[in-house]
C-alpha cells in the first residue's frame, strides 16, 4: 500500500516538474522571440510517464472494486428479503383516528 502512494506522490512530482519545464520553454521561446510548434520530447515523455505512474498509482490505492451490475449485491439476498420494504412501512397516520373503536 505504501509503494502505491509512493508511486501516486512521485508521478505528480514528475507532473509537476514537467508543467515547470513546459511553462520555462515558453518563456524561453518569448525571450529569444522564436515560435512555438510543439514541446521538447523529454518533457512530453516526462509528462506521459508521470501520468501513467500516477494512474497506477491511484488504481491501486484504491483497493478493490465493485461490479458495476445492479445485480452484484441482491445476488446473496432471498426472495423474502427482496420483497420486504421496510421503507414504506408508515404506523402513525390517519387510519388509527378512524378506525378507533376496531
Amino acid at each position: 500500500m505504501a509503494s502505491f502512494k509512493l508511486c501516486v506522490f512521485l508521478g505528480l512530482i514528475a507532473l509537476a516538474h514537467a508543467a515547470y519545464s513546459a511553462a520555462q520553454h515558453r518563456t524561453y521561446l518569448r525571450l529569444t522571440e522564436q515560435e512555438f510548434t510543439m514541446l521538447p520530447h523529454d518533457i512530453l515523455l516526462q509528462c506521459i510517464l508521470g501520468l501513467l505512474l500516477t494512474c497506477y498509482g491511484v488504481v491501486n490505492v484504491a483497493g478493490n472494486f465493485k461490479e458495476i451490475r445492479a445485480s452484484a449485491e441482491q445476488e446473496n439476498k432471498t426472495w423474502d428479503m427482496l420483497g420486504n420494504r421496510g421503507g414504506f412501512n408508515m404506523f402513525h397516520h390517519r387510519g388509527k383516528a378512524m378506525f378507533r373503536e376496531l
